[in-house]
């Protein structure tokens, strides 16, 4: 992760007594992991599941039946999605605390996808039960984690990653998912601080992805609002006059 590093000793592999999200981090100072980065993302993804719970609230039947933004997938499926991507989380930090590294989801992307087919017809009750308990287990075992546990790494889909930016990523997942479920939650609603910290992300991926010497995104690009600019970057919104951005189908 970029920005700045925090440097300090190692401290000895202890349990965290606190209950709440912030206090995963608090007592953390090592040489390889940006507590100030770790920390944001942590009670922003917290936030953010807040947000989606709330939009839950009323969840009925019917709307878990019905077609999500999402090619293919129905609100159950995106839910079912997300509680399983949290129980996988959850799979790379205790093994990260034990000084492992495990995948993301054991039986790899075969396997996730049977999970995510199987559990997306249940009834909205027992999809939501399910999104909420994984957000407060996940939620208890960054409170848990060690400072050694925050330096390990996982297995995720896309290879080897850090277990310090696990937190952002499930912080993406939530907020990026929530508006796809269509529910009513867009991505205006997006955390300003999220869309500020992913936009910066995206735009040096999109550049990356150029010919030399055109790494600058397109005027009309520019001229949209961030969130708007963020959304067309992650596919998930058109900007008159340009092509997809092509980093994601």
């Amino acid at each position: 992760m970029g920005g700045c590093v925090v440097i300090g000793r190692r401290l000895p592999r202890r349990r965290s007594r606190t209950g709440t999200p912030a206090g995963a981090v608090r007592a953390l100072a090592s040489a390889a992991v940006d507590v100030r980065e770790l920390d944001r993302s942590v009670t922003g993804c917290a936030a953010a599941h807040q947000r989606l719970l709330a939009t839950l609230q009323e969840l009925t039947d019917e709307q878990a039946r019905r077609q999500s933004l999402l090619p293919d997938w129905t609100v159950g499926h995106v839910l079912t999605h997300l509680a399983r991507n949290a129980d996988g989380n959850v799979r790379m930090l205790e093994a990260a605390d034990r000084g492992e590294a495990a995948a993301q989801y054991e039986g790899g992307m075969e396997s996730r996808a049977a999970d995510i087919e199987a559990g997306a017809g249940r009834p909205a009750a027992e999809l939501v039960a399910d999104v909420r308990a994984t957000i407060y287990r996940l939620e208890q075992q960054w409170a848990a984690m060690t400072a050694a546990g925050w330096e390990g790494e996982g297995l995720s889909v896309l290879g080897r990653v850090p277990i310090a930016e696990v937190p952002w990523r499930r912080w993406r997942e939530v907020e990026v998912h929530h508006a796809d479920l269509g529910l009513g939650f867009t991505s205006d609603e997006w955390s300003p601080e999220y869309v500020r910290v992913e936009l910066q992300r995206m735009t040096m991926l999109w550049a990356s992805r150029r010919p030399m010497g055109m790494t600058e995104l397109p005027p009309a690009a520019l001229a949209a609002a961030p969130h708007e600019r963020l959304a067309w970057l992650l596919g998930r919104a058109s900007i008159d006059g340009l092509a997809k951005a092509g980093i994601y189908p």
